[in-house]
């Protein structure tokens, strides 16, 4: 009897991918981005988790049914946002599991007030009004943003015992301790690639360098390394099974030239508040949504300011083909606007 593939579209709850891929378990989220896969694997003889869903009562409940937090020996986080790190905390309190994280994530939990304080001066120095930043102030001491960092953690670049077999790629752009762990034939690959989803590259400040997070530039940089796991199963954290790597990433930056183009009519290199102002119109926005635009927004501006950055990191990988010619034209729109 033939084996059946996996649907695209996956029913909540676990699901087998293969007898050699990690397990998947689709745990609902209150986010618009919908539900967050988490997955688990016997690696070296230890069971281990990929992310830990939010810090919500259904997906502790999800947890404590579907994994056996006794035999749990490792947490082993994406990225610290909180569908995808949401849980350690808790985990670190109900298992004997030790939590890995990015390094860059390490040190903005050990500069927490810090990284919040010079997150909020780049914030007031984008337009952000001083009501916007006292209803961000809220979101965060409310924990919207940031639920508990786990007391104890190790670093994933570093600390992981080599007999789990993982590579650790460091692969920045939506956020800045993006990390992807590849396997035996698979890697789990946090919100680094998802289909037909554009991520929004988020604003943020980089504490060891000082000043903003240059998302544009790392993710020239990173867009070779996620080209390497074209041959692999890409395991995501949100949404449908990807049907190639390739295709994603030109999938990400066709969208990316098709939003651009689409800011034109804001005029994206006059006052960022007032392109914001304009995109959101007579709505009134969450101030999580503003801050997403926002990110956006910056994105771009920084393509537009060094285009041949992704154009060179395009063709190295072999990939400009597919987007040449809208390359081509969001530049001569670019220009046209620029000699008006």
């Amino acid at each position: 009897m033939c084996q059946k593939t996996a649907p695209d579209l996956l029913a909540l709850g676990a699901v087998d991918l293969a007898m050699t891929l990690p397990k998947q378990h689709i745990i609902d989220t209150p986010f618009r981005v919908g539900p967050v896969h988490v997955y688990t694997a016997e690696l070296g003889g230890d069971l281990v988790l990929f992310d830990t869903g939010p810090p919500i009562p259904g997906a502790k409940k999800y947890l404590r049914d579907n994994i056996d937090l006794k035999k749990l020996k490792h947490i082993v986080i994406t990225h610290c946002h909180i569908e995808h790190y949401g849980l350690a905390s808790w985990l670190e309190k109900k298992s004997d599991a030790t939590v890995y994280i990015a390094s860059k994530d390490a040190v903005k939990i050990a500069c927490h007030d810090r990284w919040i304080k010079e997150l909020f001066l780049l914030l007031d120095s984008l337009g952000f009004s001083d009501s916007q930043l006292q209803e961000m102030e809220r979101m965060v001491e409310s924990g919207f943003l940031f639920p508990p960092f786990p007391g104890r953690y190790k670093i994933a670049e570093e600390d992981l015992p080599s007999r789990l077999g993982l590579q650790v790629l460091s692969c920045p752009g939506h956020s800045e301790g993006d990390l992807v762990y590849a396997g035996d034939g698979w890697a789990v690959t946090g919100d680094t690639l998802l289909r037909s989803m554009f991520q929004v590259p988020m604003l943020d400040i980089d504490l060891e360098t000082g000043g903003r997070f240059e998302n544009y530039r790392a993710y020239c940089r990173t867009l070779g390394k996620l080209l390497s796991l074209e041959s692999k199963t890409v395991l995501p954290g949100h949404r449908y099974r990807l049907q190639s790597v390739r295709g994603t990433l030109t999938y990400y930056v066709s969208k990316l030239f098709t939003r651009i183009v689409q800011l034109f009519p804001y005029h994206p290199d006059d006052d960022l508040k007032g392109v914001i102002d304009h995109i959101f119109g007579e709505r009134d926005p969450h101030i999580f949504d503003v801050y997403l635009k926002t990110s956006e927004v910056v994105f771009m501006r920084d393509f537009l300011a060094e285009p041949e950055l992704l154009k060179d990191a395009m063709v190295q990988a072999g990939l400009f083909g597919e987007v040449a010619a809208q390359y081509d034209n969001l530049i001569s729109l670019a220009k046209t606007k620029d000699n008006k």
